[in-house]
């Protein structure tokens, strides 16, 4: 499986674990997600965190090797379960954290742009590569990069292809914090999310969704 799970307390930890391929998002890897979501149990879980396993990447992009060799249908396929996924976590009915350590490019980007809040380690890369490739971003980047980091920073960074570090990141609005190292990051998502998981839950779950209906 390349998505683990972990409970701790009232915060579940969740993983994206394929190391040895910058945990890209295959179609394995987005229903891995899916599933791992829709098994959350609502009744005891107030918050989640979401990363990826290793120092080098939280998530590198969509698997390109996997989409070179997707027909049409399943191109279309792979599209519409990458944002499904994503439209999923954003209205997620309680707050996802993501601990970004290292890349998280194209699709990994916007897979920690549907997150509520995004902390991130010193080493940690975004952007959306997606022009230089011929392709435009595909997992909802376009509209969500643009409401972190308003309008004209966006079509900079989507027209130029442009990766920014954690310090530009910060100050672009893009990220919520930065920290050293993975570990550190992972610490400070987990001490953010039990913050949250002791508020009480209706008030978190109707502040989330009237932010997320305003901004729409």
């Amino acid at each position: 499986a390349f998505v683990t799970t972990e409970v701790k307390g009232a915060v579940e930890v969740i993983t994206i674990d394929r190391p040895q391929a910058l945990n890209a998002l295959n179609p394995e890897v987005l229903s891995g997600l899916k599933a791992a979501f829709e098994a959350v149990d609502l009744k005891s879980i107030r918050c989640i965190v979401l990363t990826g396993a290793g120092e080098k990447s939280f998530v590198a992009g969509a698997d390109i090797g996997a989409m070179s060799t997707m027909t049409k249908a399943e191109g279309e396929a792979f599209s519409k379960l990458g944002n499904d996924l994503l439209l999923q976590i954003e209205s997620f009915p309680i707050p996802v954290i993501a601990a970004v350590n290292g890349f998280a490019l194209g699709g990994g980007n916007e897979l920690a742009m549907s997150c509520d809040i995004r902390v991130c380690s010193d080493n940690a890369m975004f952007g959306q590569p997606e022009v230089g490739l011929g392709i435009t971003p595909g997992f909802g980047g376009t509209q969500r990069l643009a409401r972190l980091v308003g309008m004209g920073m966006a079509k900079q960074l989507v027209y130029s292809a442009f990766n920014v570090k954690a310090d530009e990141a910060l100050r672009i609005g893009l990220v919520n914090e930065v920290l050293e190292t993975h570990d550190q990051v992972v610490a400070h998502a987990l001490q953010t999310a039990r913050e949250i998981a002791s508020k009480t839950p209706l008030a978190v779950h109707g502040s989330k969704e009237m932010i997320n209906y305003a901004r729409d």
